[in-house]
């Protein structure tokens, strides 16, 4: 059984990923709006991994006998600028949900949850590869600037697909 105040920071979590995902997918019809298809197509399995993400978290807190308790999820802006600065904000983000990611695991510890903790691991990971991700383009941006090159990511990033984690042994 989970503690409540661990199902209510888990409950928490959830908007978090929706809104995650949310940001996501507006993203991505931004950059579609300006013929970056690649970089939309970037976007739109972002929106798709974290939609995964949310959907971790709802199972994990009924197999523990939890309550679901989805929340009110904000809606995301709908202008972000240049490519370059649409990563800074993903970055920013990204850096943001480790930090909540973080918490969430320290209440887990808190509560004495280990089931919990080792649960979190695999978000912790996560986090670690979404922020190299984000970063590696916001860098790759940076280098080329408003130049053609920009295509030529563009076109690299239409290339990326989603890939469902592995369901893990019972």
């Amino acid at each position: 059984m989970i503690t409540a105040k661990l199902q209510n920071a888990i409950n928490n979590q959830i908007q978090a990923e929706m809104y995650s995902a949310n940001l996501y997918l507006a993203m991505s019809g931004y950059c579609m709006s300006k013929n970056l298809k690649g970089f939309a197509n970037w976007l739109r399995v972002q929106y798709q991994e974290e939609t995964m993400h949310a959907l971790k978290f709802v199972d994990y807190i009924l197999e523990r006998g939890g309550q679901l308790e989805l929340k009110v999820i904000e809606a995301p802006p709908t202008e972000f600028g240049k490519p370059a600065e649409v990563f800074e904000k993903i970055l920013t983000h990204e850096e943001h949900v480790t930090s909540l990611i973080n918490q969430l695991y320290a209440v887990a510890v808190e509560e004495k949850d280990v089931a919990t903790q080792i649960f979190l691991q695999w978000f912790v990971t996560e986090q670690v590869e979404e922020e190299a991700s984000a970063s590696e383009v916001l860098e790759q941006l940076r280098m080329i600037g408003d130049s053609s090159g920009l295509f030529y990511l563009d076109k690299e990033l239409a290339a990326r697909v989603y890939q469902p984690p592995a369901a893990p042994a019972k």
